[in-house]
């Protein structure tokens, strides 16, 4: 049985765990090789330090070793698929040039790319809000989704065929209170979705979201007990979606049978912008 995916090339940004990793597995699944990458990584022998300047979150996530980058290759060659780790920072536009090219070098091609990298740690009211995290949110959320997506363009266009998958956020569709620059950024991500896809679709490029609702992460765990009972209550189905629920979303958009959709926000939010009461 052919799998849809079999013989694509797939990269994923901010694939160590959570929703990316999730990604990345999936598509592993449906059939794709699969390229993971992540600003941090398991075999840096400096990882604390590395995740001293990146914020609260990616500290935790070295201190606690919840970071799965080389693991998930692991997992996607067991599949039967090729896959190889990356560390790679998205804010760093020749960084990001360096590794896309090394991929098309070693694999021919880049069919598929995944713009999960993020941040989601800063959160206070305007005038609490730290200047300094603000520009970090820019710069990975948004500014990197547009690094990645320039780098992997010119081999898009030239092989007549590509997907792109961008993370945005319900926050940047309905705001989110002490959430500026979050739903800023993602407000940014929808745009610039809607634009790559008008000067994509001349070469059979599709470029779509995916907005996330409350999902069931390693972050939404640790966050306020109090404040994630009142978020999933804001839910049609009173419960958080899991990543897996995002991932198949993704393995549809990536696929054949959604060629002809592009420029789409997909709401993958278990009802949460709806009027529930």
């Amino acid at each position: 049985m052919t799998l849809p995916l079999e013989g694509k090339i797939a990269l994923v940004t901010g694939a160590s765990r959570g929703l990316g990793r999730a990604d990345a597995l999936r598509l592993a699944q449906a059939g794709a090789d699969v390229i993971v990458t992540d600003i941090l990584i398991e075999d840096d022998e400096n990882i604390e330090t590395t995740s001293e300047g990146l914020g609260p979150m990616a500290q935790i996530m070295a201190q606690s070793q919840q970071v799965y980058t080389k693991s998930t290759t692991e997992q996607i060659k067991a599949m039967g698929r090729q896959s190889k780790a990356y560390r790679m920072d998205v804010t760093n536009k020749e960084e990001v040039e360096a590794v896309f090219q090394e991929v098309v070098d070693l694999f021919g091609r880049i069919d598929i790319l995944i713009n999960n990298a993020g941040t989601l740690d800063h959160t206070a009211r305007l005038e609490d809000q730290n200047d300094q995290f603000w520009e970090r949110d820019l710069r990975v959320n948004l500014t990197g989704a547009y690094h990645c997506c320039k780098a992997v363009w010119p081999y898009m266009k030239k092989q007549n065929w590509g997907r792109i998958v961008n993370m945005a956020s319900v926050a940047g569709t309905l705001g989110g209170y002490g959430q500026a620059s979050y739903s800023t950024t993602k407000a940014g991500v929808l745009g610039l979705t809607k634009s790559l896809a008008l000067e994509g679709a001349k070469y059979n490029i599709t470029v779509n979201a995916i907005v996330p609702g409350i999902i069931n992460t390693e972050a939404f765990q640790m966050s306020n007990p109090t404040m994630r009972e009142r978020m999933i209550a804001r839910t049609a189905f009173k419960k958080p979606g899991e990543p897996e629920d995002i991932a198949n979303a993704i393995a549809f958009l990536v696929s054949e049978e959604a060629g002809y959709i592009t420029g789409v926000g997909l709401p993958v939010a278990g009802g949460i912008d709806l009027f529930t009461f």
